[in-house]
């Protein structure tokens, strides 16, 4: 049980950020109506650029 909340907590970045961050970054480009570029919907480049941003945070240990 203790191996595994660790292995959840350990992957915690990256739940954060597809679990919250990227419908967050979804909603605020469909609300001011941006369209993102190469035709992508606004989730899937929330997804990439939150997705890598959770990577960073996941290898670096920190978000900024």
């Amino acid at each position: 049980m203790e191996k595994l909340i660790g292995g959840v907590f350990y992957i915690m970045p990256l739940i954060f950020a597809f679990g919250f961050l990227t419908p967050v970054m979804a909603q605020a480009i469909h609300t001011i109506g941006w369209l993102p570029p190469f035709g992508l919907s606004p989730l899937a480049f929330s997804a990439i650029v939150c997705g890598a941003w959770g990577l960073v945070a996941q290898f670096w240990r920190r978000w900024i």
